[in-house]
């Protein structure tokens, strides 16, 4: 059996500007956002410290950052940027992003975009 290392954030939730429709760009919309990090099963942590492995801080951080930055008209966009931000740190294998829209139809709890990449 082979090792597996993951980092991860589930649900945060953001307020976006998001979406195609005129209503859209408008007024902000709640985004929930979630994120899987595969760490290279390599990296020990030895002395407890933070510099040993992937810091899911500054992860949350850049996804913050991101969803003020400007109007995204695609979740597809929104991901790609996030999945870009996960893939740049040392150690990281592969990502996996998703955000979901759950405001916008009544019949279903949410509306969103997956996207998983390996890490050339």
């Amino acid at each position: 059996m082979s090792n597996h290392r993951k980092i991860f954030i589930k649900n945060l939730i953001v307020d976006v500007f998001i979406g195609v429709h005129d209503f859209e760009k408008k007024n902000k919309q709640r985004v929930v956002v979630n994120v899987e990090v595969d760490v290279d099963p390599d990296l020990r942590v030895e002395n407890d410290l933070i510099k040993e492995t992937v810091d899911y801080d500054s992860i949350r951080a850049g996804i913050l950052e991101i969803s003020q930055e400007r109007h995204f008209n695609l979740q597809e966009t929104f991901c790609e940027k996030i999945l870009a931000l996960c893939l740049s740190h040392q150690g990281v294998l592969a990502a996996k992003v998703s955000s979901e829209k759950p405001d916008i139809y009544t019949d279903c709890d949410s509306v969103g975009f997956e996207i998983f990449q390996r890490n050339k």
